[in-house]
Formats: C-alpha cells, sequence, structure tokens
C-alpha cells in the first residue's frame, strides 16, 4: 500500500505545478476547435460531393 499512497501524494504535487487556462483562455480554444472542426467538416463536405459527381458522370458514359 505504501506504493499507492506515495504515487497518490506524488501525483497531487505535481497537480499543484500544473498551469490551468484561464476561463477566457478556455472559451477562446474551445473555439478555435469548433471552428477548426466546422471547416475540416465542410472541406470534407465538398470533396465528397466532387468525387461523388466526378464518379457518376465516369459511370454513365
Amino acid at each position: 500500500m505504501s506504493k499507492l499512497t506515495a504515487y497518490i501524494q506524488e501525483s497531487i504535487t505535481e497537480m499543484k505545478k500544473v498551469t490551468w487556462p484561464t476561463k477566457q483562455e478556455t472559451y477562446h480554444y474551445t473555439a478555435m476547435v469548433i471552428g477548426i472542426s466546422l471547416g475540416v467538416a465542410i472541406f470534407l463536405f465538398i470533396l465528397d460531393k466532387l468525387f461523388s459527381f466526378g464518379i457518376s458522370q465516369i459511370l454513365i458514359k
């Protein structure tokens, strides 16, 4: 049990050293992630439509 106790104590000590982001930084990073995710989703949607159109044109002819 002493290894487990030492691990928990060391973990608590390390967590006190962590610099946590501010509320404003968290909002900013969250907005960036959502924006980039939407951008990639739109880009992939457009590519999918272009490839689907291209394949359908090849198969029809």
